[in-house]
C-alpha cells in the first residue's frame, strides 16, 4: 500500500514533483490549461495529485498544488489559489479540479 506523502510547504511539493518530472508550468485560462504555446481542455489532461495549503494566519496564503499529466504525455504542475476565482475559469475546468479534491 502506498502512503500518501505531503509535502510541508509549497515549495517543498513543487521540488519533489519537479524531481519525478512534473518539469512544465501550466497556468489557468478561461476554458483551458495553457503552457508554452500549447493549450489543454478539460479531456487534455489527468490531475495526478493535488497538495492543499491553508496559511496559519493569513487565508492568502493558501494555495493547491496540482500534478498535471497531459494525454500526450507532457508532465507538469498548476499552482493555484486554495479558493480558486471562478470569474476566468470555465465551469469544467473547476468542476475537474474540484472533483480531485475529494
Amino acid at each position: 500500500m502506498n502512503t500518501p506523502v505531503h509535502y510541508g510547504t509549497v515549495t517543498e511539493a513543487i521540488n519533489a514533483l519537479r524531481e519525478k518530472g512534473f518539469n512544465l508550468d501550466f497556468n489557468l485560462q478561461e476554458n483551458c490549461l495553457v503552457c508554452n504555446d500549447s493549450t489543454y481542455d478539460v479531456d487534455e489532461f489527468d490531475i495526478v495529485d493535488i497538495y492543499r495549503y491553508e496559511g496559519n494566519s493569513d487565508p492568502a496564503d493558501e494555495a493547491a498544488v496540482y500534478a498535471i499529466e497531459s494525454h500526450s504525455g507532457e508532465k507538469g504542475i498548476l499552482v493555484t489559489g486554495y479558493g480558486l476565482s471562478t470569474d476566468d475559469i470555465s465551469g469544467d475546468i473547476l468542476k475537474k479540479l474540484s472533483d480531485h479534491n475529494h
